[in-house]
């Protein structure tokens, strides 16, 4: 076998190997959410009850995760695309400061950020019970990534020559920003997209901290299953949990290798 061959099948069978220890606790988490007693095993048969109980006790929960993941993203498509378009076409020390400055709850703990809201908030009996205050910390959380996946896309290209070539036709502010800047953007936006749901719907520590018994999401209703259900339930909590995250990560990462749309 040439050296390089050797080389190649090592680190094959080392990434296979890590794959494999990093799948099998999924695997055995998510068999069991089909397996009628997890502690006899197979020999006890699959049964899909355990799923429809979590759909039964769990369905508003799921339907909170996805409006709040849903309002997140419409918040950081509004905030988040002209706040690029912005810091793009006029690079200086303080749009650089501005950037570092939305990016900073990336680089503070969950729950310090929640800690941070609720002192600030917190006050707000109302706000404080809705699903709106956890919407804002989800919204702090994940605008900083459509934020710099839009300013990614168009730093690589003039986005000024093209809105001064627009301009000198007659286009309005608005017209360029929706008929020049997006369509050149849409890369970017919709791989920021991408991450915002999927950050969105697994974000479990800052969920955790602002969530009310009414306002419990997908995480933290998974939690509450480990902690107060059958391992049965769980599990089949978990096999939901991934049915709605997979298809996310996977889009993700088709869309990183194709480059985005053409």
């Amino acid at each position: 076998m040439k050296p390089h061959h050797f080389t190649f099948a090592f680190q094959l069978a080392v990434t296979l190997a890590a794959c494999a220890f990093l799948m099998v606790p999924a695997g055995a988490s998510i068999l069991a959410g089909f397996t009628a007693n997890y502690f006899r095993g197979l020999a006890s048969g699959l049964t899909l009850d355990w799923v429809r109980q979590v759909l039964e006790l769990y369905s508003s929960t799921i339907l909170l995760s996805l409006g709040i993941a849903l309002g997140t993203l419409a918040v950081t498509l509004v905030l988040g695309v002209p706040a690029a378009w912005a810091l793009a076409r006029r690079p200086s020390r303080l749009s650089r400061l501005v950037e570092e400055v939305v990016t900073l709850p990336v680089a503070i703990p969950g729950l310090a950020l929640a800690l941070a809201l609720i002192l600030a908030y917190g006050g707000w009996r109302d706000f404080r019970m809705s699903p709106l205050f956890i919407l804002t910390g989800h919204v702090l959380y994940t605008l900083p990534f459509m934020l710099r996946s839009v300013m990614a896309v168009l730093a690589a290209i003039d986005v000024r020559t093209l809105e001064e070539g627009a301009a000198s036709l007659g286009a309005s502010p608005l017209q360029r920003f929706f008929h020049v800047v997006v369509p050149n953007a849409r890369g970017g936006i919709l791989a920021g997209a991408l991450m915002v749901v999927t950050l969105s719907i697994g974000e479990f520590n800052l969920t955790w901290m602002l969530h009310t018994p009414l306002t419990k999401t997908l995480p933290v209703g998974l939690a509450d299953s480990y902690a107060s259900m059958r391992l049965e339930i769980a599990s089949a909590y978990t096999l939901v949990f991934f049915v709605m995250i997979v298809p996310l990560l996977i889009a993700l990462q088709m869309f990183g290798r194709t480059g985005g749309p053409r």
